[in-house]
């Protein structure tokens, strides 16, 4: 079952990585995808902190079919996180 839509957390500068949630019949569940992950898909490298909002918003639709097709392969364990890499770009 593909996960919807929810929040955007934001930059996490300390893990250099995105942070959403997404919904997986109500429950929340918390996904990030790495700065580089990200840079690949947009086709750029050296993102500023400052710009990664909107080259968020600008991939969204990507990104959450991503974390979707992640979380469906996971293990249903409890606070699992959906952990975006450049390895879930190569498929």
């Amino acid at each position: 079952m593909p996960l919807t839509r929810d929040r955007i957390i934001g930059h996490d500068l300390e893990r250099l990585a995105f942070r959403f949630t997404m919904l997986n019949d109500g429950d929340v569940v918390d996904c990030q995808i790495s700065d580089a992950a990200m840079d690949e898909l947009a086709g750029m490298q050296g993102t500023e902190s400052s710009a990664r909002q909107a080259q968020f918003l600008s991939l969204r639709e990507t990104i959450e079919r991503l974390a979707s097709d992640i979380y469906d392969e996971a293990p249903r364990v409890q606070g699992y996180v959906v952990r975006i890499f450049m390895r879930h770009l190569e498929r």
